[in-house]
């Protein structure tokens, strides 16, 4: 009996980009990635829920081609003292992993938040314009 091969796909999503990475179980090596950048040529759209979909679905294409049965996610925002919700662009991903074919394991949030909050830039007096 062959032993099924499982990653983690990490997806970070901001307002302006998506980014998949899908390494093996101990985060170690690298098996597939994908972003925004790499699926379309206009910028505004690196974060839009299509290209998070167009993306999603080359890396599950590699990952079959790798012989990878199934993924747990791993949900990342920008957080710190930037947004703590994932961009648009995340669901549309999870969504086009799980209707390529593989078994999704567990979906976690693992955006950084910070229990004092990081203090933002601009100092004291803000950001003057």
């Amino acid at each position: 009996m062959k032993k099924e091969l499982w990653g983690i796909a990490h997806i970070y999503s901001s307002k302006n980009n998506t980014i998949i990475t899908v390494t093996d179980l101990t985060g170690a090596e690298t098996i597939a990635k994908c972003s925004g950048g790499m699926v379309t040529d206009s910028d505004r759209k690196e974060g839009s829920p299509n290209t998070a979909m167009l993306a999603a679905q080359k890396v599950a294409e590699d990952l079959k081609n790798k012989g990878v049965v199934g993924v747990h996610i791993q949900v990342r925002a920008p957080g710190g003292h930037k947004s703590k919700i994932p961009g648009q662009g995340a669901q549309a991903a999870i969504r086009a992993l799980a209707r390529s074919g593989l078994k999704i394991g567990m979906i976690e949030d693992v955006t950084p938040i910070p229990h004092d909050t990081t203090r933002k830039p601009g100092g004291k007096r803000g950001r003057r314009v």
